[in-house]
């Protein structure tokens, strides 16, 4: 899961990385419950005869076309897709047979929010938008796991994680002196 170490450029490490919230699999495999449940259903009520082996494999043919379509390829969209921060870029990648990827440099981050629904919040996920200085204006990203603890990340490797204390580094200025 994430990004390949030899597609980081010298000194860039990963900070973070993640891939979209289970829940996008809900439905594909209530998609695969049912459908197998039907198939299954139907052949055992098809009728005694000569036609009975062809219905069924017709109805085989029907279910594995379903399961492939509604249940496969979301699995295999959500297990190669990612989310990872690096120490200079938000690198977002999905795709099986077409990859697609997009990189957002992180001077380029105007600002990080986040939304999350109720059910987003029972389940710990959210989506994470970052508007972004470009002609895209926002890039938007859903179903993020602890979407909070990613723009807490963002947040910090863009403005620091500066408390407002003196830490002894600005230069002293005297009772006076402004």
């Amino acid at each position: 899961m994430g990004i390949s170490t030899k597609l980081l450029s010298e000194g860039e490490h990963v900070i973070h990385t993640t891939r979209t919230h289970w829940k996008a699999l809900v439905v594909p495999v209530l998609v695969l419950i049912v459908t197998c449940g039907v198939a299954g259903f139907v052949i055992a009520v098809l009728p005694e005869g000569d036609s009975q082996t062809l219905l069924m494999w017709l109805v085989i043919l029907v279910a594995v076309v379903l399961i492939a379509w509604l249940t496969v390829w979301p699995f295999l969209n959500w297990i190669t897709a990612s989310y990872t921060v690096t120490n200079r870029r938000l690198i977002n990648r999905s795709g099986v047979i077409t990859r697609i990827g997009r990189d957002i440099p992180l001077h380029r981050i105007n600002d990080v929010s986040y939304e999350r629904q109720l059910l987003d919040r029972m389940l710990g996920c959210g989506t994470l938008v970052i508007a972004v200085a470009s002609e895209e204006g926002q890039s938007v990203l859903p179903d993020v796991p602890r979407v909070e603890e990613l723009q807490l990340v963002i947040t910090d490797l863009l403005f620091g994680a500066d408390d407002g204390q003196d830490d002894g580094t600005a230069p002293d200025r005297g009772p006076n002196r402004q």
